[in-house]
């Protein structure tokens, strides 16, 4: 049997209880955190943990909900009835009800 093989790993990993510092509390051994110390941590994550969220980032959230509740619009036959108007060349262009369409999105 090697060196290697007589080794638990108990004793690699862990050291032993003779060797821990004195005044150390805790399963562990781990020391505990100062009264100012823990002031400090306190406050660090009091400042840290604060999230503003920007008026358009909820103006976005309130329309994205009410868009998904909106029932579902299914235009695949007006696509396709304007399709074959194009192909077979009876689509006409009302050019005025375009112009007014355009200038009601401009102003």
């Amino acid at each position: 049997m090697s060196a290697i093989d007589s080794t638990s790993s108990r004793s690699i990993f862990l050291p032993k209880k003779d060797t821990r510092e004195s005044g150390k509390v805790g399963p562990n051994g781990l020391k505990r955190n100062s009264e100012a110390r823990k002031s400090e941590l306190e406050a660090f994550s009091k400042a840290d943990s604060k999230v503003d969220i920007g008026d358009a980032i909820k103006d976005f959230s309130r329309i994205r909900k009410v868009a998904d509740a909106a029932p579902e619009i299914d235009n695949t036959d007006k696509i396709a009835r304007l399709k074959a108007q194009i192909a077979d060349g009876s689509y006409k262009i009302d050019y005025d009800e375009l112009s007014d369409k355009i200038m009601e999105q401009e102003f």
